[in-house]
């Protein structure tokens, strides 16, 4: 794994939703190295510990990065307040990243609350390939749409209310596509399900866990989340994998929910 420290200059900083705040800032040479998927453990002022962010876009040519992140507590409540101008100082890129590969093939995205900025970039990638399902509590929760319709992918919107698209879940949609390959990031409960349907189906199948962490390098064993591992005799055995460093995106395959 290759990191580095560097101190970002914000750019951009945007309110997408109650709470929840978009920050472009200049990368340099960062925006080059990251791949879709992985995360950056942002310096909170006057805080022992890192927040762990996914790298929501990245644009190697304009070298920026772009995260969006949602208040959650006293950590993330100060990142929030940084301005145009300030520096971000991140730790990154970090983690195992989505192994996009053929962006030709059908893609299926599916996304819940703040694990849908982690999918952007990859949609992107597949475009007018990608079908992008996505979960909210409500429309006033909504984030990101246009950017997912702006990039030629097929929006399908699902709120717990029924303010905004179909009233129920995102995995409701399911029976309306036909994916060759599934990415995900959002609550356990849904990335089981997904997980099952990319199973029953026999569709390859990635999924991006979240998990709280303190290190983000593998280092505090801090992360843990139970996976199957190969064994030498063709088997598999459970053991634990760490977010941070074996993840956060793994093959849905080797997660035991």
């Amino acid at each position: 794994m290759k990191y580095e420290v560097k101190q970002c200059r914000i750019l951009q900083k945007q309110e997408l939703a109650k709470g929840i705040f978009s920050f472009v800032v200049d990368a340099g040479a960062l925006a080059q190295k990251a791949k879709p998927g992985q995360f950056a453990n942002i310096l909170v002022p006057g805080k022992t510990l890192r927040r762990p962010i996914s790298i929501c876009d990245m644009d190697a040519q304009k070298q920026t990065l772009r995260f969006v992140l949602e208040i959650r507590g006293e950590g993330t409540q100060i990142l929030a307040g940084f301005e145009p101008g300030q520096d971000m100082d991140l730790l990154a890129p970090l983690g195992n990243g989505f192994d996009v590969g053929d962006c030709n093939r059908k893609a299926l995205f599916v996304g819940g609350g703040i694990g849908v900025p982690p999918l952007l970039h990859p949609a992107k990638l597949f475009g007018q390939h990608a079908t992008v399902a996505l979960g909210f509590r409500s429309q006033e929760a909504a984030i990101l749409i246009d950017d997912f319709q702006q990039a030629g992918c097929n929006v399908l919107i699902a709120t717990d209310d029924g303010s905004l698209g179909h009233h129920g879940l995102v995995t409701e949609y399911f029976g309306q596509v036909q994916p060759d390959v599934i990415f995900a990031c959002g609550p356990m409960p849904m990335l089981k399900a997904v997980s099952e349907f990319a199973e029953q189906k026999g569709i390859p199948c990635q999924v991006s866990l979240e998990e709280r962490m303190a290190c983000g390098i593998g280092a505090c064993l801090g992360c843990a989340c139970k996976v199957y591992r190969p064994t030498e005799d063709g088997g598999m055995s459970e053991t634990y994998g760490h977010v941070c460093k074996d993840g956060p995106v793994f093959d849905s395959r080797k997660v035991i929910f």
